[in-house]
């Protein structure tokens, strides 16, 4: 009751002083005024007051807590419960496929066509393997309209031994190839028969060997002789190694080459003997790389030592090397581009694999491929569909074009390549504008799809035409994986229009006339099906040149009608 009676008394004087104060300030004569900020007021937040100590309480009514003690009494209880065991779900998969290290496939068809391959890869242990290739693919000809020989055949044999260790890995490789072919475009087939067959032989040994850690990445070599039933021979060594050599906490990348090619042509066409030639080129291309977020910046270029062996003559050429890409829209877009040069070695072997026709007697002389500028766009539309746009000027000297020979009057030549049915190589400065675009569809490995198409515009400095090059060309390739046993595909290939050569000399007065005859474009297509039987055996059927075009490749060669062919495929392990 005293503490109430003290709180009642100090309310009433605290009223009583908020009055007197109130009607002080009614009384003020202090006017109102205007206050100017001169500074803007910026608070702060002091510490907060924390009380250190834990006061004490002097109540009277304040209660001690009473300490209670627990006890707690186990009773064991009976229990008949026992939780069942999880089991995962299962997921339905299926069974992977058995892969095979070795298959055979053998297929006849139309024009007495046989089709063979048989490849071999046997593994010894976890570091070494063996194997080998074997392919046949021969053909009677019976092309319509052609009364000359013009069957073909190509016979392959290929082994190789390959080898991994810790920190390098090498193969070693050896082959060889027999193909036979004729001549058989005679511009006058009503002339009587005679022999227009010629026949190829290579036989090359080489191998490459990289490692993982090394300031040498690789290496590889490569030695081959290639030759005719015309006593035409031709050697080609070369040797390739790549290497980084380290600048400062980066890598420069440099490749170095050593390209030999010889050889000797006893062919005689007008008054063109036989000859010998021999072409080295020493190489070294140096390149450095740079990335900065979107942008990588390969810059480089590329120096060329030539060696006529000869002619006892020497150049030396030097060319860019520099790439680009930036990436403006993640993988949607890509903006890429480059100018690039080389000098590219020519061989027999390489333009008789271009064109089989060639005769053997063939100029052979290097390329100088001045620049190579290129520009484009790639990236993906979409997880399973990706392109590419890209626009390219290109200029080349030496460049080498096939080019018919003349039908010769003189007695001194073979009459089965001096009749207007081979072609010889002549070289011209050539600039190349080029346009194109690619499309690839991959749809769950199932559907595959791919359309190319390129244009083309040549410009030559002394032939009247850029022989045999086509000025559009295009494809399309599908594959697509119809069930677990079927499967099917298709391919297409057009050719735009080329300009051929055509001359000869005059029986009498040994004139030289020309003619240039135009090639028209063409389209080959070609389909194939196939059903595998089980995990091992397959067998298939193929259709070629399905619209049965007649069709020249070169001038004065037609190729077959439409034609099929079916076959079997059976994989296997030892």
């Amino acid at each position: 009751m005293k503490n109430n009676l003290k709180y009642i008394i100090l309310a009433i004087l605290t009223l009583n002083v908020a009055i007197t104060f109130a009607q002080e300030r009614e009384n003020d004569s202090i006017d109102g005024g205007t206050v100017n900020v001169v500074q803007p007021y910026t608070p702060k937040i002091s510490d907060a007051f924390k009380i250190k100590e834990t006061p004490s309480l002097n109540d009277s009514t304040t209660i001690k807590k009473k300490t209670i003690t627990y006890n707690i009494f186990s009773i064991p209880v009976a229990s008949t419960f026992t939780p069942a065991k999880g089991k995962a779900a299962t997921v339905d998969k299926q069974k992977p496929a058995k892969l095979y290290d070795n298959y055979a496939s053998l297929g006849v068809g139309s024009y007495t066509t046989i089709l063979g391959e048989v490849f071999l890869n046997h593994e010894l242990n976890n570091d070494e393997r063996v194997g080998g290739y074997f392919s046949h693919h021969s053909s009677a000809g019976d092309i319509e309209g052609v009364n000359f020989d013009n069957n073909f055949s190509e016979t392959g044999l290929n082994a190789h031994y390959s080898q991994d260790q810790r920190d390098y890995s090498w193969k070693v490789e050896t082959g060889f190839q027999l193909q036979s072919y004729n001549w058989y475009g005679v511009p006058n087939q009503n002339v009587d028969t005679f022999d227009v067959d010629h026949s190829f032989y290579t036989a090359n040994i080489g191998g490459n060997i990289s490692f993982d850690d090394a300031i040498v990445n690789n290496g590889s070599v490569l030695y081959r002789r290639f030759g005719d039933n015309f006593d035409s021979g031709e050697n080609r060594f070369v040797l390739k190694s790549g290497f980084d050599i380290p600048l400062n906490k980066e890598e420069i990348t440099a490749n170095v080459t050593l390209d030999y090619v010889g050889g000797s042509f006893d062919g005689l066409i007008s008054t063109n003997a036989g000859f010998n030639y021999g072409n080295v080129i020493f190489g070294v291309s140096p390149s450095y790389q740079i990335k900065r977020d979107d942008l990588t910046l390969n810059i480089g270029l590329s120096l060329a030592y030539l060696n006529d062996t000869e002619a006892s003559d020497s150049d030396f050429f030097i060319y860019p090397n520099v790439t680009a890409s930036y990436r403006l829209v993640d993988d949607i877009m890509i903006a890429y581009g480059g100018i690039q040069g080389a000098l590219l070695q020519n061989s027999y072997y390489d333009f008789a694999q271009d064109n089989p026709f060639v005769s053997p007697t063939l100029l052979i002389a290097p390329t100088d491929q001045s620049y190579d500028l290129f520009l484009g766009l790639k990236g993906k539309l979409s997880n399973s569909m990706s392109y590419t746009i890209s626009g390219g000027y290109k200029s080349e000297n030496n460049r080498a074009l096939f080019k018919s020979n003349l039908i010769s009057n003189s007695p001194n030549v073979d009459e089965a390549y001096a009749s207007g049915n081979s072609f010889g190589v002549v070289y011209d400065d050539l600039t190349t504008f080029s346009f194109g675009g690619e499309l690839n569809v991959d749809i769950n490995r199932n559907f595959k799809l791919a359309l190319k198409g390129e244009f083309f515009a040549y410009n030559t400095e002394n032939e009247t035409e850029a022989w045999n090059l086509p000025d559009v060309t295009g494809s399309l390739f599908l594959d697509y994986q119809i069930d677990e046993h079927w499967f099917a595909g298709a391919n297409l290939f057009f050719v735009g229009e080329r300009q051929g050569y055509f001359g000869f000399e005059g029986t009498f007065t040994g004139q030289l006339v020309e003619d240039t005859i135009n090639l028209d474009s063409y389209f080959d297509a070609n389909a194939h099906v196939g059903y595998k039987i089980n995990d091992q055996l397959s067998a298939f059927a193929k259709a070629n040149n399905i619209a049965n075009q007649d069709y020249q490749r070169w001038v004065n060669y037609p190729v077959q009608g439409i034609q099929f062919l079916v076959g079997a495929t059976y994989q296997f392990d030892f």
